[in-house]
């Protein structure tokens, strides 16, 4: 079990001068450690696994089984610990459950892979309406397409068939996405404890996840289980943590003004991504030296419809650097239940977290923090010594999802959040959108390197001295808003300006001077400035304003 680390109280007894200057020593630099050392940097290995997969013909069910034989003998090679997620057709074949079976309780887990196939469907006594047994369209091939009672039928099949095979019920379960009614369900029925779902993305198969909370764990609202909720009377006690590793610079600016992502993760398939041994030595660098705040989250795997053969170079260089640090005390190889179980007994509601990387691996040299928290999300982009917000999404854990009491019928998925900034719906292929530092008459701030602090009551800081002496700006990123502020010559002569492509649809759709009003896919919000003033502009769209140097944005006022 983790906990947070307390000082230690030396028993002073006899020592030699040596060692008890040694000893002294130790505590010292202990006690001078940041919070970023004293945050956990926990890692799942999660695999999932299906029994078919149609989209290419030589990807035979013997060459899925035999993907989940060698992740398995790697695994093993290094004594990890590790989740399988099986979906059902996985479930019910003997060789699986003869695989399985064999596996070490005390390092192996075996969840739920919660997509529908064929079988799992006919056997609840349903008919199967997808192109193969199993189909990746959303209104087949995930629960978001069924009602809510035969959501809870197809979780009643699968499960008392996994106690049959296994004995136990599942205490994890993933899925690409998943609906508040069915992971309700799985927890007051049959005590499900964590569950993981897919990364921020754009049309990827076509799923959409936007705005979410961006990496970690978070308690989702019992009416959506996309968006985190904000008190715990009404969250789901089920913490889901975001998979796949996103490169957290360029994953989000990935096909601007094209309406579609490519993927740039930590899966061991992409070339340029968790398949490049410098690209995840640069990943693991950040995750466990870079601040954080809490705790640092990653999953490390991969789904077995990408097969060995081309999963295995990146599956191994991932396992010896996990190998590296797990030998040098840096990491905390968990399964996911495990991880679960931990973030219940830390944290009664969803906690503040960040990802900070000062140290791009490109020659474009970005710079970027992400911080999260219950009610916001936000990202900073530093690009050639200028700053802007390039995200701002609100939380709200009154916004229902379209698919909590009706079944979805696109061969499509879509969960969004509330947008303040969106750099990516809100760009084109010619301009780039963001929440902008300028000054006197539009002219942009540069300034120098970024200095970023975590702080134990979960604040952010990020510090960035701007050119030419003219003073600093700051900003502090607090669990229900963000503060900012300038010093020195630039105390009353900077602001913050959004600009985004002219063909961009803004929920706007009235500004006053301390509030900024929005409708989002027809839900109304409200942000308010504490500090500063909203004001339109001829040619810009929206401009913040400081009072006395500063700007503070409430981002926990809820009116509806």
């Amino acid at each position: 079990m983790l906990r947070q680390p307390r000082k230690r109280i030396l028993s002073l007894m006899v020592f030699s001068l040596p060692l008890l200057i040694m000893i002294l020593d130790l505590v010292a630099d202990g006690e001078k450690a940041g919070p970023e050392n004293n945050s956990p940097r926990l890692v799942n290995i999660i695999n999932f696994v299906r029994e078919c997969e149609p989209r290419v013909d030589w990807i035979t069910p013997e060459v899925l089984y035999q993907t989940v034989v060698e992740q398995i003998k790697i695994i093993n090679q290094y004594n990890f610990k590790a989740t399988f997620l099986l979906q059902y057709d996985a479930l019910i074949d003997p060789r699986y459950q003869k695989l399985m079976k064999e596996l070490p309780a005390d390092r192996f887990e075996i969840g739920a892979w919660w997509e529908i196939p064929q079988p799992l469907v006919e056997r609840s006594g349903y008919k199967w309406r997808g192109r193969y047994p199993w189909d990746w369209h959303a209104n087949v091939g995930f629960a978001t397409g069924y009602p809510p009672e035969e959501r809870e039928k197809l979780i009643d099949t699968y499960m008392q068939d996994f106690k049959k095979i296994f004995g136990y019920y599942p205490k994890s379960v993933g899925s690409w996405f998943i609906d508040a009614h069915s992971l309700r369900y799985m927890h007051e029925k049959y005590g499900v404890v964590a569950s993981c779902n897919c990364k921020d993305q754009v049309g990827t198969d076509g799923y959409t996840l936007w705005g979410g909370y961006w990496s970690g764990g978070y308690y989702p609202s019992q009416l959506n289980a996309y968006m985190p909720a904000q008190n715990a009377q009404n969250q789901i006690p089920v913490p889901i943590f975001r998979m796949l590793g996103s490169d957290p610079i360029h994953q989000y600016d990935s096909g601007l003004g094209t309406g579609n992502q490519s993927v740039i993760s930590l899966e061991p398939v992409y070339e340029k991504g968790g398949g490049d041994e410098s690209w995840c030595r640069w990943y693991f660098d950040w995750f466990i030296n870079e601040p954080a705040l809490n705790y640092a989250y990653v999953q490390v795997g991969q789904e077995n419809s990408f097969t060995w053969k081309r999963m295995s170079q990146g599956y191994q260089i991932q396992m010896k650097i996990l190998d590296e640090l797990a030998r040098k005390g840096k990491i905390v190889l968990q399964t996911l239940s495990e991880t679960g179980r931990w973030f219940k007994e830390n944290y009664q509601v969803t906690p503040p977290t960040s990802v900070v990387v000062l140290k791009d691996y490109s020659e474009k040299n970005l710079k970027t923090v992400w911080f999260n928290s219950r009610f916001y999300r936000a990202n900073l982009l530093w690009e050639q010594g200028t700053l802007r917000f390039r995200d701002i999404h609100l939380f709200d854990e009154k916004v229902v999802s379209d698919y909590l009491k009706k079944p979805g019928t696109s061969t499509q998925c879509f969960y969004y959040t509330l947008p303040l900034v969106d750099g990516f719906f809100w760009s084109s292929t010619e301009v780039v959108a963001g929440l902008r530092f300028k000054q006197g008459k539009g002219k942009e701030i540069r300034g120098g390197e970024l200095v970023v602090d975590a702080f134990s009551n979960g604040q952010l800081s990020v510090r960035w001295p701007t050119d030419s002496s003219a003073g600093q700006i700051s900003i502090q990123f607090i669990e229900n808003s963000i503060m900012i502020s300038a010093g020195g010559r630039l105390k009353n002569d900077w602001y913050l300006e959004l600009n985004s492509a002219a063909q961009a649809e803004l929920p706007f759709y009235k500004i006053e001077p301390e509030r900024l009003y929005g409708q989002f896919k027809n839900w109304p919000y409200i942000i308010r400035l504490k500090k500063g003033q909203f004001v339109k502009g001829e040619s810009e769209l929206l401009r913040i304003l400081p009072k006395n140097g500063q700007i503070i944005l409430d981002l926990s006022f809820r009116e509806n």
